[in-house]
């Protein structure tokens, strides 16, 4: 190991005392730990930490590295099925993050992207990121590390001791690892590469004995039992300043790595580690490693392996897939074992592993040698972003959303769910005589016709984002994916069976699959339906009553713009044409569109704060940014009838063959001259079906800036919301969302 760096092991057993140190040659360091545990009241933790420090530049004059740190830890609930995270950062952080969004090693998307840049310009990260208030220290004489209050250093009896605490959920530990095996070489005798071709080095102890106590919603708890794991790896060496040579090495280095890893400690005294280091991109293995270490700390290496995922898991906050159940195969040593997440949801939510990574407790069993084996595992999965923008994210809510719906309105339902969905338990007798096969044939499936399909789910995020902005937790409201899309869905079959309308969603509208009386008869039962989702034990009944009332006026609204805009404007159109004052007719038209659109979005979100515990002004402000929203959407969507869907979804100038006066024909009467206003009036009256007079009236439209116009108008109505909005909720990734989303309503193409 010669040509290595110097301050790196070399050969034979590793000097704790001096490898335990931070290493100067390498720009990123971690040290880790995790444990398995047993309180004396009887719950069954697993707790990990890791402190991180990171080069990031050097002094102009002295050319010293400077160092960013953070430290991320987690406890899993087995018992309760919890997961308490906690993530510090560095309080340069802001300037760091900017540093790097400016060099282009930022978040994929571009709105996101500049969400995160106004977070970062005010000198703050965005929750549950936390910024240290105290200083960090890390010892150079012995393993020292305290980051603001987090600790962890290594004792003169060669034990380590960790120390955490998070006041917000009054959780943390003071915990001593005794370690009962030597430390142990990772990957190639300690080397791992990377996919850049830079070299880390990496050593663990697999097996320590516990002592000390744990803290759970305030009440400390001593530990009877348990075991730990502690890895330390530095790496990447820091490029020369002085140097002309350009490289994407060293401390401003980034590139598509991801990783799985795993370490398996097994109640026959050993223990397995497998790490796994992958393109994010092309799922490509760069690196893979296997470890055994026997009882007697021998290690053994294995190259031939299969770590395969058998079941992925959905995160409804990230909306991010992770496998939480894997098959771990390594013929040559006889191992065939099963991993599995002790539960789903411990996802870590950290904009330190772009926006979040999976790291839990697992459980083991299989056999080794032919032998049954059971134990425990701690299993992380970090780097990949399998939603790289807005639009694959909402594709993905999407998903959710069918899957969501297709649970309450199943195909093929069982006689329990038919009777919750038209009855009660109470009033099981009104299924009497009821043929499920005919109410599926008439009821069920024509709903199912347009939701299937898929939709701008955005509706069904609305809800849930805006429990999480004013602090609730949306895991506890999934349900409420549906209720959005059962309210939009409802509206839409009617809509097309009034406007006459021939295609929905790139298919055919439901009256036309189904006839017009089941399309109607089906679209007004999906209104009642979503009344059954919020039937929830999360919320007290004055909540209830709040979101019952909401609920209703997003209906009652809903109809009266549908009422406006049936009947039309064509009353005000003739005085319009005459005078070129269009002031009364865009007021009209908008008027029409808050209450269609506008106020069911706003109307869900207040539902969301509601139940996410906001305040009073926070439940008006997020009603106030989604009807802002919400209005935006239905003058783009105006636009892009006239400009065109993506994916052909609409009749491209189906509004001009309707002869319906829509907020660019109102925005146009000020714009055109006398003779182009009659024109066009007289187009629109005659409800034109030749797609050349259709793109006249378009191009009109386009030349005396109408669409222009619209689409500013659509941009200044988000902005003063979300100003109003900004000052009364936390910076939070929630929030980043609120504003990433309002620019993507603005910017959509369908």
């Amino acid at each position: 190991m010669n040509h290595f760096p110097s301050d790196w092991p070399g050969q034979g057993p590793i000097n704790l005392e001096i490898h335990d140190l931070p290493h100067r040659s390498s720009s990123t360091e971690w040290w880790y730990v995790n444990s398995h545990l047993e309180t004396a009241d009887g719950h069954k933790l697993s707790i990990f930490a890791a402190f991180f420090r990171i080069a990031h530049s050097r002094e102009k004059v002295t050319k010293e590295v400077k160092y960013a740190h953070s430290v991320t830890w987690a406890i899993s609930n087995a018992n309760g099925k919890t997961y308490h995270a906690d993530s510090r950062v560095d309080k340069n952080s802001p300037k760091i993050g900017l540093g790097r969004i400016k060099k282009g090693y930022g978040l994929k998307d571009l709105r996101l992207n500049r969400a995160l840049t106004e977070v970062l310009e005010k000198g703050r990260t965005p929750v549950p990121d936390r910024m240290f208030k105290g200083d960090v220290f890390v010892g150079e004489r012995r393993l020292e590390l305290d980051f603001d209050g987090a600790r962890f250093e290594r004792q003169d009896d060669g034990s380590y001791c960790l120390s955490l605490f998070n006041p917000r959920v009054h959780a943390g530990c003071d915990i001593v690892f005794h370690p009962e095996k030597p430390p142990i070489r990772h990957g190639d005798n300690g080397v791992i590469k990377d996919m850049l071709g830079e070299k880390g080095f990496y050593y663990f102890i697999p097996r320590c004995r516990l002592t000390g106590t744990v803290t759970l919603n305030g009440i400390k708890q001593p530990i009877v039992s348990g075991f730990g794991w502690y890895d330390h790896n530095f790496g990447v060496r820091i490029s020369d300043p002085t140097s002309k040579k350009k490289s994407n090495k060293g401390i401003n280095s980034t590139h598509d790595t991801a990783w799985n890893w795993a370490g398996i400690q097994l109640d026959n005294g050993s223990e397995i580690t497998v790490f796994s280091i992958v393109h994010s991109g092309t799922n490509k293995v760069i690196g893979q490693w296997l470890i055994v270490i026997d009882p007697n700390g021998h290690r053994i290496s294995y190259s031939d392996m299969k770590f395969e995922p058998m079941r992925w898991w959905r995160s409804y906050r990230t909306f991010s897939d992770y496998p939480t159940y894997w098959k771990l195969e390594v013929p040559e040593a006889e191992i065939n074992l099963n991993i599995k997440a002790c539960f789903d949801d411990q996802e870590f939510i950290t904009f330190i592993s772009k926006p979040a990574f999976w790291e839990g407790r697992c459980d083991v069993k299989g056999t080794v040698q032919h032998k049954q084996v059971s134990g425990l595992a701690y299993v992380e999965r970090s780097g990949f972003e399998p939603i790289k923008d807005i639009d694959e994210f909402f594709s993905a809510v999407g998903e959710e959303v069918r899957k969501s719906i297709g649970n309450i309105i199943p195909l093929e339902p069982t006689f329990k769910q038919v009777r919750d969905l038209i009855a009660s338990k109470q009033h099981e007798h009104y299924m009497n005589g009821v043929d499920i096969p005919q109410l599926t044939r008439t009821l069920l499936k024509p709903m199912r016709e347009i939701t299937d399909r898929g939709g701008k789910s955005w509706r069904s995020y609305a809800a849930l984002v805006c429990v999480d902005v004013v602090g609730g937790d949306s895991r506890k409201f999934v349900q409420w994916l549906a209720m959005p899309e059962l309210i939009h869905v409802g509206s839409l079959i009617i809509d097309d069976v009034q406007d006459k309308s021939t295609v929905r969603r790139g298919g055919p509208t439901c009256h036309l699959v189904y006839g017009e009386p089941l399309a109607i008869n089906a679209g007004i039962a999906a209104y009642f339906i979503g009344q059954k989702l919020l039937i929830s034990d999360e919320l007290s009944d004055a909540q209830k009553l709040i979101l019952y009332d909401l609920y209703f006026e997003a209906l009652r609204a809903g109809h009266a713009g549908q009422a406006i805009d049936l009947d039309g404007m064509n009353d005000l159109m003739p005085e319009v044409v005459k005078s070129g004052d269009s002031s009364v007719l865009e007021e009209r038209v908008l008027a029409y569109q808050r209450l269609k659109t506008a106020v069911p979005a706003s109307s869900l979100a207040r539902m969301g704060a509601v139940a996410g515990g906001g305040t009073k002004e926070q439940i008006e402000a997020v009603g106030q940014f989604f009807e802002a929203v919400g209005l935006a959407f239905q003058i783009i969507d105006d636009v892009l009838n006239l400009r065109g869907f993506k994916r052909k979804l609409k009749v491209l100038g189906e509004d001009i063959t309707n002869g319906s006066i829509t907020f660019p024909i109102a925005k146009a009467m000020s714009r055109l001259l006398l003779e182009e206003r009659q024109w066009v009036w007289k187009t629109l009256q005659a409800k034109p079906k030749n797609p050349i007079v259709v793109s006249s009236v378009v191009e009109k439209l386009e030349e005396c800036g109408a669409l222009d116009a619209c689409v500013k108008q659509a941009s200044e109505l988000v902005e003063i919301a979300w100003n109003e909005i900004e000052p009364k909720l936390e910076d939070s990734i929630p929030k980043m969302m609120l504003r990433a989303f309002g620019w993507y309503v603005l910017e959509r193409h369908y």
